[in-house]
């Protein structure tokens, strides 16, 4: 079935936020391509692409990454500026392949490997059920989670952000509920400094393109998380009214 305008936005979302899930349940961070990454680390593929058009939404690129019989398809997303990237957790150590699929023909058949190795350190990959009322990492280990909230602490002022990395540096907590999207409640009036997507609140946006800046802010938000050991349990919005509804 072809797909229709109304539905290319939404195909736009969900890969996108298919990436994002890959990054924040991820326990490493890989800050560059790399021949090695630990299990359940992220492998990044950058590529260069079509910058001209709506490529949000009019390129489609995906990844298929193989380990032995284990074959996995990730969507890949564009990043602004002739950027696309895929992103993979691998759940298996071992060496694994890669070949991208795009109707871009730059894009297509785009061909690489790289090496899984043991996981390390603070590092005990996703959060999986157990026993119906138990929490525990995928090697294993019990899952403690001693939690707080800050739902708007990446669209706040920046030295407020910086101050609640400072404070969760020294706090008791190892886990922080957030809203992905800015709203607009009693403890945030404030305009945020990045939007989800290009256009001028507060309703004048353009659906079929993302803002890059958004997404690359709050994902250095999550690194900066991760390196304080702190897992994000991450809200797309709260149930409170989204502020200018910007998706």
């Amino acid at each position: 079935m072809a797909m229709t305008p109304e539905h290319r936005p939404r195909r736009a979302i969900l890969s996108l936020l298919i990436a994002l899930i890959a990054v924040l349940a991820s326990a490493a961070w890989a800050q560059s391509p790399s021949e090695q990454v630990e299990r359940w680390g992220v492998y990044e593929v950058v590529l260069k692409g079509p910058a001209e058009g709506t490529p949000f939404v009019d390129v489609s690129l995906s990844a298929e990454f193989t380990n032995g019989d284990l074959r996995v398809k990730m969507p890949g997303f564009y990043d602004g500026d002739g950027v696309y990237r895929l992103r993979f957790s691998p759940g298996r150590q071992g060496a694994w392949t890669y070949r991208t699929t795009s109707n871009v023909a730059e894009l297509a058949n785009q061909e690489g490997r790289f090496t899984c190795i043991a996981a390390s350190g603070a590092n005990h990959g996703p959060v999986t059920i157990v026993n119906t009322h138990y929490l525990q990492y995928a090697d294993g280990t019990p899952s403690y989670a001693v939690g707080t909230t800050a739902y708007q602490w990446t669209s706040v002022k920046q030295s407020i952000q910086e101050k609640t990395l400072q404070t969760l540096a020294t706090a008791p907590f190892n886990k922080i509920r957030m809203c992905v999207f800015p709203k607009s409640y009693s403890y945030n009036q404030n305009e945020p400094q990045y939007y989800a997507y290009e256009g001028k609140p507060p309703k004048d946006w353009d659906f079929t393109r993302f803002n890059p800046s958004f997404w690359r802010h709050f994902e250095t938000r999550v690194r900066q998380l991760r390196a304080l050991s702190a897992e994000e349990a991450a809200w797309l919005a709260g149930t409170v009214k989204p502020r200018h509804k910007p998706f």
